[in-house]
């Protein structure tokens, strides 16, 4: 039996390389993807619409998130009215803020209110969390993406921040909360733990996820052997011929 089925949390697939997220839809343990401006730049994808029209073709049937590109208000508005559009499985990504700080309530409020999905994006603290929840419409289903990974970088354990971040979510039965920006395969458990209900990870990541379970004895000769193969295959030579005295 695969453990990740024992989870309750839901895996996505964070990418914008098409044919990786092909791969990855054909996973049944997939139940969902989201991109970024980032990562589609990264692709070198020119044509972020078509790009975005073309996935949603490929994968009708679970939930995809796209973002905004725009930084004022309106514009965000308008834009996230145009890719709600698109297709009946988006998600829209508006971040908390603009670049200048300004909370995007109003706008997410609006949005919400007539029934367009959102991913709200970029979130790291509570009160965030908290002010996001006040504006979303109860009846219209949505994520709150708080970036446990990035607060990690900064040397903050964000399980204890996920798991308020859940009992305050909890009340709001159409607001999911995604662990974002994992580091490693260990923050699918933390995110279980916490109570979080989606995590987003990058095809370098879920590429791990075979070794769930790995018997660890068997773990450590692999790694032997693979010390052992690479210094043979670059015949890599220590001269034995000359002891050296050791000292105490």
């Amino acid at each position: 039996m695969d453990p990740i089925n024992d989870l309750h949390i839901k895996l996505f697939c964070d990418a914008a390389d098409f044919s990786s997220l092909l791969t990855w839809s054909a996973d049944p343990r997939i139940q969902g993807f989201t991109t970024n401006p980032t990562l589609v730049r990264k692709a070198r994808i020119l044509d972020y619409e078509a790009f975005a029209r073309q996935l949603i073709r490929a994968i009708p049937d679970r939930p995809i998130s796209f973002e905004v590109l725009a930084d004022d208000p309106e514009t965000i508005e308008e834009q996230a009215l145009a890719i709600a559009g698109w297709g009946r499985n988006i998600y829209v990504k508006v971040p908390v803020t603009n670049t200048w700080g300004a909370f995007m309530g109003p706008v997410l409020r609006n949005l919400s209110r007539a029934g367009v999905r959102l991913n709200v994006t970029a979130l790291f603290t509570l009160n965030q969390v908290e002010h996001v929840a006040a504006c979303l419409d109860p009846s219209t289903p949505a994520i709150i993406s708080v970036f446990a990974g990035r607060i990690a970088d900064t040397g903050v354990d964000p399980s204890p921040i996920m798991r308020q971040a859940a009992r305050i979510l909890s009340s709001a039965p159409n607001v999911e909360l995604l662990w974002a920006s994992p580091r490693e395969l260990l923050n699918i458990f933390q995110a279980d733990e916490a109570g979080c209900d989606i995590i987003t990870l990058l095809p370098e990541i879920l590429a791990k996820l075979d070794l769930v379970g790995k018997d660890l004895d068997e773990y450590s000769r692999e790694t032997v052997r693979m010390f052992y193969k690479d210094a043979c295959t670059a015949s890599y030579q220590i001269d034995t011929r000359r002891p050296v005295a050791l000292t105490a």
